[in-house]
């Protein structure tokens, strides 16, 4: 199986960081490049190809900029899967782990298995699998793809989470890979 990762927003937060928690200033794009670099790291152990892992907020083709467009390099890398990986925010309470697929099928077992190992390794919310069919990266995409929120960086706990538990966030992304490997791609 190939995995072409996405940690979200622009690289070292220019022009848009993301969500950034106000107290610590902990900044989404480092959190999600963090994670992703890690998540690499294990999937290539594991066996697993990763075909891409491009942090940008450039999503469609533009000739003005030198930034990869992600769903371009994604659609053009032979991805089995397309993992993009960000921090939510909404109101400093609002806690735990969301993931969103385009909507029922495959990027939804996708998103169960990433969901299940993250908030059974840490503990989070089960906030459930959402379809979000409009966002550009679950739409535009011609694979199988979801965008997992981590945790609510703006929530005390779980700003602590996203700060200190890195390396545990992209071993549950990494096992939730390839729990869907065994249970899809074995199969086919």
């Amino acid at each position: 199986m190939k995995v072409f990762l996405n940690p979200g927003h622009a690289p070292d937060g220019k022009p848009d960081p993301g969500a950034v928690n106000c107290y610590t200033q902990l900044r989404e794009c480092d959190v999600a490049k963090a994670i992703a670099d890690l998540v690499e790291m294990y999937l290539t152990k594991a066996g697993v190809e990763v075909v891409g892992n491009i942090q940008s907020d450039n999503l469609y083709h533009d000739s003005d900029t030198d930034q990869p467009c992600v769903c371009d390099a994604a659609n053009n890398s032979d991805a089995d899967i397309f993992v993009s990986i960000h921090c939510n925010a909404f109101d400093e309470e609002a806690h735990g782990t969301e993931v969103y697929s385009y909507g029922p099928g495959t990027g939804e077992k996708l998103a169960d298995c990433i969901l299940l190992q993250i908030t059974q390794s840490l503990g989070t919310a089960d906030r459930g699998v959402k379809y979000k069919p409009g966002y550009i990266v679950l739409h535009h995409t011609s694979m199988p793809a979801v965008l997992v929120e981590t945790a609510f960086i703006d929530n005390d706990e779980d700003e602590k989470l996203l700060r200190n538990r890195q390396d545990d966030f992209a071993r549950a992304i990494a096992r939730g890979i390839t729990d869907f490997e065994q249970q899809v791609f074995d199969q086919m």
